[in-house]
């Protein structure tokens, strides 16, 4: 070993616990060590473990995220409903300004009336005068990637 390098020790050395104030003696580089917790006043060794321990709110901080989690979830389930609903309106899926007059001219203001003139058939939403193919098939494809499951009446060949 290689001379003035290692520390000093102290075999000897005086531990205090600040919260209890026990002393003892034990072997380190220090000569007086101060802990704030031994295990004469540590709830785990003292057997006070069993009962919830609740410094600085830690438990009401915990039911508070639960809360704002349960919170946060019910907002979700609220905004995806509102999404699927069958009374949003027709304006607010940007068709474009040709397509949206026809359909109000024609009374269907929201996308519930729409789907259950899809439901009487194609041929029926067509029938719209001043809304054609185009303006169904992108109106078809807003609502299925809004989650609308569209109802469709089969269609009669004409043969």
């Amino acid at each position: 070993m290689r001379e003035g390098i290692h520390p000093t020790y102290f075999p000897d050395a005086k531990v205090s616990c600040a919260s209890c104030g026990v002393t003892w003696t034990t072997g380190s580089t220090k000569k007086e060590i101060r802990v704030e917790i031994c295990s004469k006043c540590h709830p785990f060794f003292s057997g006070e473990s069993q009962r919830i321990v609740d410094i600085e709110g830690q438990v009401d901080r915990f039911y508070k995220k639960l809360q704002v989690r349960q919170a946060y979830v019910e907002e979700q389930e609220t905004r995806q409903q509102a999404r699927v609903s069958p009374k949003r309106a027709i304006a607010g899926l940007e068709l474009g300004t040709r397509a949206t007059e026809a359909l109000a001219k024609a009374g269907i203001s929201q996308v519930g009336q729409f789907l259950d003139k899809l439901a009487e058939g194609e041929s029926v939403v067509l029938a719209i005068d001043g809304f054609g193919r185009k303006s169904l098939i992108d109106l078809k494809k807003k609502l299925r990637a809004l989650g609308y499951k569209l109802n469709e009446a089969p269609e009669t060949s004409a043969a």
